[in-house]
């Protein structure tokens, strides 16, 4: 990765100075600064073998149920070009990486989704180097991170929004810090994200011979074995020695452009794992997921595997998140969601968790929209990721400290000390517990030093959450600064946010029956589908936000939901017309089969003449135009059948086969 630490050594340290001034103020790389910067890159990738380089962006592709998770597009070009200052007429090739291709490319944006924003006779498409995030080499090719937008400077990619939204954090951030007067040595701040991958890994050939995994990326049919999840055997367990082959191999090419992978372990559901990074500025670090995203799918394939993204490929077991920590703190050090060592760092701390609180309360739907998809429907509020409610856990303490504030209390009463917990035993050691306990029902907690956006799904790319947490709280942010600004003191501004927003705070069992209706008396919305959470996204109140802090034009905010819509409407469709098709070339064959061999033995025929007939009325039904693209392609009585069918006449791999052979 040609990151800073590679800059500082490859390039004058004048021209290293001036990019990162660039970089805080949004100014043009002068073109002199250009041709260095690209004929050091230029060098420096071919050291490492590059014989192509891509300009790599991460278009719309909707939203979760993605087969193998949110990838980036590119088209590789050769480091080489004509040498122009040649006399010759054919004028001979020489390889470099001229400077006007490093920044700046241009390619066909017609067949990529844009929610109207682009025709087919206005084609034209942009991209343009995000600067602050480092080309890598992969493969042979030098991958330039990019912005992309269309011949009329509209967002058609999930980069650009996020950006954008880093530049309000920005803005907003410094402003508030001026306004409460800590920190005002700060020139820019920053938006971190630290993202949990889980995954299922199967056999390729299992995957290959399932049509409803290969189009939809889950199972639409599909029994569960007799050992699943129940005993809770495979969580942490030791990694099965294929998968565990697997996962080095991506730790080690990720290492290779600067993604250091710190966890690789076993998750609840059988067949399921989880890889995480080290933190990283949001927008490389969203880089990254996608990258590995492309490394898992690549490197597996090579072992005979196949890595699956989607949210809930098995009905009945634990689906799969993308557990977003996210965090944002200024160039001098400042994290504001860390309580501090002083009485600046507990002030900043209190009006941060103020600011977010606003966000959340007053863009609940918003946030929620982020993690809305067809896949995501399956597995939010199941017990097993938290519910479509969006509130915030800020821990219990601190709730009590928010009831303090509201009441009059000084902005110094949160005591934000870890607790030293006893073993009881002489071995080990007495342990320092956190500031707060964790939440796992909670959409938003706090642990430690960074809230943690648990509904975000596994094949999702993380640029659309992070970019409304970014949003969100610069909302906050602009809120509170307007308060103190206008003449309110500090204490009094962050005591009215809390009182107007505190009811977004909850700290109880998200899981709970109870809790559902209690939000409801509080006013949050439970927008428990993706139709219903995308209706809201464009409304005049979001709309008006994003405009304000210039992430999006409303016409961008509109496609956006077109996008949304698109993306659900042709999952759901898949899911039909896959599941209609299995049945039909599949089961059907093989319940008639295995009907014919009990003829003359009625009494062991037993229900299966009743069940098989089932299976053709429901598919029947679900194919009818009348159906719900909102209900769930179900099993119909097929999960029946399978119980009954002889197995060498069952069409498919079964969940036992995909879950656990490759095990062995």
């Amino acid at each position: 990765m040609f990151d800073d630490a590679v800059m500082a050594a490859k390039l004058p340290a004048a021209v290293v100075q001036r990019f990162n001034e660039c970089l805080i103020t949004g100014a043009p790389t002068t073109e002199e600064d250009q041709k260095v910067i690209s004929e050091s890159i230029f060098e420096w990738a071919r050291e490492r073998g590059a014989i192509d380089f891509a300009h790599w962006f991460l278009p719309l592709r909707g939203g979760g149920g993605a087969v193998g998770g949110m990838l980036g597009a590119f088209k590789k070009d050769t480091l080489m070009d004509l040498e122009f200052g040649s006399q010759f007429t054919t004028k001979p090739m020489k390889a470099c990486l001229p400077h006007e291709r490093l920044f700046q490319g241009e390619t066909d944006g017609s067949s990529f989704p844009n929610g109207g924003l682009r025709v087919t006779h206005s084609a034209a498409a942009f991209t343009t180097w995000d600067r602050s995030s480092p080309p890598f080499v992969m493969d042979c090719c030098l991958y330039i991170p990019c912005a992309f937008i269309t011949h009329f400077g509209k967002c058609i990619d999930e980069k650009t929004p996020l950006l954008r939204s880093m530049d309000a954090v920005k803005t907003h951030g410094l402003r508030l810090l001026q306004a409460i007067g800590i920190g005002k040595d700060a020139q820019t701040m920053h938006s971190y994200l630290g993202w949990e991958q889980e995954f299922f890994v199967l056999s390729a050939d299992h995957f290959k011979a399932r049509p409803d995994l290969v189009n939809c990326g889950r199972t639409l049919f599909g029994k569960l074995p007799t050992r699943h999840q129940q005993g809770d055997l495979n969580y942490f367990q030791a990694i099965p020695g294929k998968v565990q082959e697997l996962l080095d191999v991506a730790q080690a090419e990720m290492l290779k452009i600067g993604c250091p992978m710190a966890v690789k372990h076993n998750e609840v559901a059988p067949g399921q794992h989880e890889m995480s990074p080290v933190f990283r500025t949001a927008n490389v670090s969203c880089d990254s997921n996608v990258c590995f995203m492309e490394v898992m799918n690549r490197e597996a394939a090579k072992l005979g595997l196949q890595v699956l993204f989607h949210e809930k490929p098995f009905a009945g077991i634990n689906g799969s998140g993308k557990h977003a920590n996210w965090s944002i703190g200024t160039d001098t050090g400042l994290n504001f969601f860390y309580p501090g060592k002083n009485e600046d760092g507990a002030k900043l701390y209190v009006t941060a968790i103020a600011c977010l609180a606003y966000g959340l309360a007053q863009y609940n739907e918003m946030v929620r929209c982020t993690v809305a998809s067809a896949g995501n429907d399956h597995r939010l509020g199941a017990q097993e990721a938290p519910p479509a409610i969006i509130s915030l856990y800020p821990g219990q303490g601190f709730e009590s400290f928010v009831d303090s504030v509201v009441s009059g209390g000084d902005l110094l009463g949160y005591k934000a000390e870890k607790k030293k917990q006893e073993t009881g035993c002489s071995s080990a050691m007495h342990i320092e517990a956190n500031v707060e306990d964790r939440n796992r029902t909670a959409p938003f907690p706090f642990c430690g030093n960074r809230f943690e956006f648990r509904a975000v799904g596994s094949s999702q790319n993380c640029c659309l959450p992070i970019m409304v947490c970014n949003a969100v709280m610069s909302a906050g942010m602009s809120h509170m600064a307007s308060l103190i600004e206008g003449g309110m003191s500090h204490r009094d501004a962050v005591a009215q946010v809390f009182k107007e927003n505190k009811h977004v705070i909850f700290t109880g069992n998200g899981y709970s029956a109870e809790w559902p209706v209690e939000a409801s008396k509080r006013g949050l919305p439970n927008l428990n589908t993706t139709p219903k959470a995308i209706a809201t996204w464009s409304s005049e109140k979001n709309t008006k936000l994003l405009e304000t802090l210039k992430i999006y034009t409303k016409e961008e905010t509109e496609a956006r939901q077109e996008v949304m819509y698109e993306n659900y409407i042709s999952c759901i469709c898949c899911e039909v017309e896959t599941m209609i098709q299995m049945v039909e070339t599949g089961f059907l064959p093989a319940c008639a089969k295995d009907l014919d061999k009990y003829k003359g033995v009625d009494k062991l025929t037993g229900s299966r003449k009743t069940v098989y007939e089932n299976v053709v009325d429901q598919a029947v039904y679900k194919a009818k135009p009348h159906t719900s693209l909102a209900e769930e392609a179900t099993y119909l009585c097929v999960d029946k059948a399978e119980t009954m069918i002889e197995a060498s006449l069952y069409p498919f791999p079964t969940y036992e086969q995909m879950i656990y052979s490759h095990h062995f």
